[in-house]
């Protein structure tokens, strides 16, 4: 029976002895441990069902991680497409569309820097008839302005706007 002391006038054998023995400190390492704390087993059982708690928010988070991750390339992956596709549409455009606003010449658009269409910049190049350049900045301020009005156009071909309005379009003009 628990916490029951043991008899000292019995007779014991030697084997008997050594286990008195090994009772006696058990007992005294029992009395070491100091008293026990009635209310570990409720805080372990909350501190568990806590751990079950945060373990799976963990799983939550990583699975919408991975889920956000997934939805984002295959964004990007759409917007790549998207913009080469009209990219491509506005430049055939462009190159048209100047045409016939300059009588002739040729003009075109291109993806410059970086390899990735989302982040490369555009360079416009325009060479009205009769003059040899390459850049739009070797241009007059009238035929910038009309290079400007044609790619305007030539972006409303591809996704037409209800209203357009060309206020002071024709400034560099004054001069």
């Amino acid at each position: 029976k628990y916490n029951q002391e043991i008899p000292t006038n019995l007779k014991l054998s030697d084997s008997e002895e050594i286990l008195l023995n090994k009772i006696e400190r058990i007992q005294k390492s029992i009395d070491n441990i100091g008293l026990v704390n009635m209310e570990v087993q409720e805080q372990y059982s909350l501190d568990k069902s806590r751990l079950k708690l945060l373990k799976d928010q963990k799983e939550d988070l990583i699975l919408s991680e991975e889920n956000i991750l997934k939805t984002i390339d295959k964004v990007d992956k759409v917007a790549r497409s998207q913009y080469l596709k009209t990219f491509n549409m506005i430049k055939k455009n462009f190159s048209k569309t100047f045409k016939l606003l300059f009588e002739g010449g040729d003009a075109s658009l291109e993806l410059i820097g970086d390899s990735d269409p989302l982040e490369s910049e555009i360079q416009i190049n325009a060479q009205p008839p009769g003059k040899i350049n390459t850049s739009i900045r070797l241009l007059s301020s009238g035929e910038k302005a009309l290079t400007a009005i044609g790619l305007l156009f030539s972006i409303y071909q591809v996704k037409p706007s209800p209203y357009c309005i060309l206020d002071e379009v024709d400034a560099p003009l004054d001069d």
